[in-house]
């Protein structure tokens, strides 16, 4: 158990490693994948400020889809992020996968926040 640990937190970490250098001063979407919901949050590293958040908890996004744990709620989940985003004055962000494969429910959030408007 220990090792994935290991595994998960180096790939987290070469992940923000390589957003930094590329970020540009650009807030950064980031994405947490449990095994039953999904969660986007973009975040103005400079500040250490959330500046827009979206799950599968709220009570919008639940009663749309049929689970938290499908590529419907992910995209779903996308469009609302890029939304807020837009009502918060962000139009261009830096995609945080956070370790997790640009695969299924993480592609799914980005292809939504995409449709929504973001940039990345």
């Amino acid at each position: 158990m220990a090792k994935s640990n290991k595994s998960t937190e180096r790939r987290k970490a070469r992940v923000r490693r390589a957003i930094a250098t590329r970020s540009a001063d650009r807030p950064r979407l980031s994405v947490f994948r449990s095994s039953k919901q999904i969660y986007a949050q973009i975040i103005d590293d400079e500040k250490g400020v959330t500046l827009a958040a979206a799950s599968t908890l709220e009570k919008e996004i639940r009663g749309a889809v049929k689970t938290g744990a499908d590529i419907a709620a992910a995209k779903r989940v996308g469009q609302e992020i890029a939304q807020r985003a837009k009502k918060a004055g962000v139009g261009k962000v830096v995609f945080d996968r956070g370790g997790y494969m640009y695969h299924g429910r993480v592609k799914a959030l980005a292809e939504g926040a995409r449709e929504g408007g973001l940039e990345f």
